[in-house]
């Protein structure tokens, strides 16, 4: 398992202003985590997406750094969210506020450096309808090249009838928290008579063939807004073999992107 140790290197916001003309070129990889704050559950922190992605993006700039030029940037620690605003401490942007958001940061980054590459880390499910038409409109404006990598997606959705799939606060996320963050995993939180939910959700949630406003309050979606298997069966171990496998898979993602000619 790689860590990120320490202050790690090759973060963005640690050079002095000199530094962003002389460290950084036209080659360089801008590496942006984007997260959420919402509900995922009562045994995970409201920042459990920005986690996830701030943490995977410090292990791709240790692992892939040097060959491939990455800069880690500051995490943008809002998404997309309404499908938990019934929640208490959930914020959500709304869909303009988050496009604008997006391109001031892109354009700023732009502006403020060589660099001329972008690779988004998103945390949050939420958040990749979004991103897919934001790259066009982003790549249009800017000509650089761009790309998003969802770390997450590693995560098995199981396809039994009878079980939850792991959509939100279930097992996959627990188990990654449990190896980045333990210290914020509360699983003594849950209902003793907690059980897995979700197997409506394959429907309302994954269907292809329709999209339905759905929200993680839904009680015939969701228990205690966790939408997938019981946490309590995470292990750490297996949150590293998530992030792992999500590290060997971006291989292939940043070698094309360097070799991607604007």
């Amino acid at each position: 398992m790689i860590r990120a140790s320490g202050p790690a290197a090759r973060q963005f916001g640690r050079l002095a202003a000199p530094a962003a003309l002389t460290e950084l070129t036209a080659e360089s990889v801008l590496c942006l985590p984007i997260g959420s704050h919402e509900q995922h559950g009562p045994h995970l922190p409201l920042n459990t997406d920005t986690v996830i992605a701030e943490r995977f993006t410090a292990m791709l700039v240790q692992r892939y750094g040097e060959r491939h030029d990455l800069w880690a940037l500051p995490a943008i620690p809002y998404g997309l969210s309404l499908e938990h605003a019934w929640a208490p401490g959930t914020v959500s942007l709304r869909i303009a506020s988050f496009m604008s958001l997006l391109d001031a940061v892109v354009t700023e980054y732009l502006r403020a450096t060589p660099a001329r590459r972008l690779l988004i880390i998103n945390g949050h499910g939420g958040n990749r309808g979004i991103l897919e038409p934001a790259l066009y409109e982003l790549k249009r404006k800017h000509a650089f090249s761009v790309c998003v990598i969802h770390p997450a997606s590693q995560c098995a959705i199981r396809g039994d009838s009878d079980t939850a799939p792991e959509i939100h606060a279930g097992i996959c996320e627990t188990a990654m928290m449990l190896e980045l963050a333990p210290d914020d995993v509360h699983l003594d939180r849950l209902p003793a008579d907690f059980s897995a939910s979700g197997v409506q959700a394959k429907r309302l949630v994954l269907g292809r063939g329709t999209t339905w406003p759905w929200s993680s309050g839904d009680s015939t979606i969701a228990t205690c807004g966790v939408i997938g298997g019981d946490p309590r069966e995470a292990t750490a171990d297996a949150g590293q073999a998530i992030l792992d496998g999500a590290l060997d898979a971006v291989r292939h993602v940043l070698t094309h992107l360097t070799n991607h000619r604007q």
